[in-house]
């Protein structure tokens, strides 16, 4: 029978269990416990084995939520599995007597399990098992090969997880570990190989939801990586910023996309060696850009917050890095006035948006600033427009309005005003 939700107006169906259902619920909650107590017994014998780590992978695709077992895995690896200890790595033990009830609820149980078949470590491993120790010289090709195996295969066992539970913060955490492993056990050209693909599945994450800001992030991340001496890395902020671009070609509502930019546009230009003339022709093709965005979608907040960026970059120039340092006064007013002319154009069409407004209201007000005066004259009569539009189109934030006012002493312009 549907019922009608507490909130958002979501229809919700009650689902009344059979005694016969109800049994096999008990049933699979009973094998959970029972799987859970042979991982708990194992781990506290301090025997970190193949049968372990097996019994991880059942326990895991039942509950990733539970992080005391993502622990216990990574000493199955690095206590054994792995051909070598990692000088890098260490892991303390885990005490199986706290907050057990938090991470096994029953919800957990009832989650599907992963259908997918783990690629399970050779049984012919060079290694000195638990003792971690480097094996024989005439070796070392077949245990970094071992490795290699092992560690592509922790990754694929992840990515069923991810797809089922991909806020799941310990898949995460655990994945970035096994990834580190790769730079820690392997020589960095192999490593490189490794953390190139992960950019690769950053970039399908990214295809599947543009906006993902988790996902913006974890891609900083892994470029930060590649970057590194540790994976004889260079610079990629040319390709980054190109990526920026091209996602943004394609959703002009992509905020994570225009703030990637932003943060590279710094780096990209002293990277190049941008010259003064260079760094303005570069400011010229971004405010093009974003100004044909606006006129397109002028409701875009994200739009806006990069349309700023770029304007505070001629107002404020100390304490932040400017694309234009080489600008004059003069310049920056130039552009400024320009800026305020092209966004009043916008009212022609859309006279019912508030950003348009505030962004006038603001650009006027920065105006003023880098000419170190108060409003005169015509531009004092349109911020007492702009803002009566504001306190129409936004009553929720009339004070802000009311105080902007105070502090302009535009109230004398107002009806009714002192």
């Amino acid at each position: 029978m549907a019922e009608q939700g507490a909130s958002h107006g979501i229809a919700r169906t009650s689902r009344v269990r059979s005694e016969e259902q109800r049994q096999k619920d008990l049933e699979r909650i009973d094998k959970y416990r029972e799987l859970e107590d042979q991982v708990r017994q194992h781990a506290a014998e301090g025997g970190f084995s193949r049968e372990l780590f097996a019994l991880t992978s059942k326990l895991l695709r039942l509950n990733p939520e539970y992080y005391t077992v993502w622990n216990v895995r990574r000493r199955c690896l690095i206590s054994g599995l792995f051909s070598k200890q990692s000088h890098g790595s260490s892991c303390s033990k885990e005490s199986w007597n706290t907050s057990r009830c938090a991470t096994t609820t029953t919800s957990s149980v009832e989650s599907s399990s992963c259908s997918s078949t783990e690629i399970q470590p050779s049984p012919a491993s060079p290694t000195a098992g638990k003792s971690g120790t480097t094996a024989d010289e005439g070796d070392k090709e077949a245990a970094a090969k071992q490795d290699v195996e092992l560690i592509k295969s922790e990754l694929l066992f992840t990515i069923p997880l991810l797809l089922e539970s991909p806020k799941c913060y310990w898949i995460w955490s655990y994945r970035l570990w096994v990834l580190n492993q790769a730079i820690e056990r392997l020589q960095a050209p192999a490593a490189r190989r490794i953390w190139e693909e992960e950019l690769g599945l950053a970039s399908k994450m990214l295809s599947k939801d543009r906006r993902n800001f988790h996902a913006w992030g974890y891609r900083r991340h892994v470029v930060a990586r590649l970057e590194s001496s540790d994976l004889g890395g260079g610079s990629m902020v040319e390709a980054e910023f190109e990526y920026t671009e091209r996602m943004f070609r394609t959703d002009l509502s992509n905020f994570s996309a225009l703030h990637n930019r932003s943060q590279l546009i710094p780096r990209l230009l002293d990277e190049r060696g941008a010259t003064a003339a260079q760094r303005k022709a570069f400011l010229d093709k971004e405010l093009n850009m974003i100004r044909d965005a606006l006129n397109v979608g002028p409701e875009d907040q994200s739009l806006w917050y990069y349309h700023r960026f770029l304007v505070l970059n001629l107002v404020t120039t100390v304490g932040r890095p400017t694309i234009t340092p080489a600008f004059t006064r003069e310049d920056r007013v130039s552009y400024l006035t320009r800026e305020i002319e092209e966004v009043k154009d916008l009212l022609e069409d859309y006279e019912d948006i508030k950003l348009i407004y505030e962004a006038l209201v603001d650009y006027t007000l920065y105006l003023c600033q880098l000419e170190e005066r108060k409003p005169i004259g015509e531009e004092r009569e349109d911020l007492v427009t702009w803002v009566k539009k504001l306190e129409e189109l936004d009553p929720m934030r009339n004070g802000r309005w009311a105080d902007l006012e105070r502090d302009q002493e535009l109230t004398e312009l107002l009806p009714g005003g002192q």
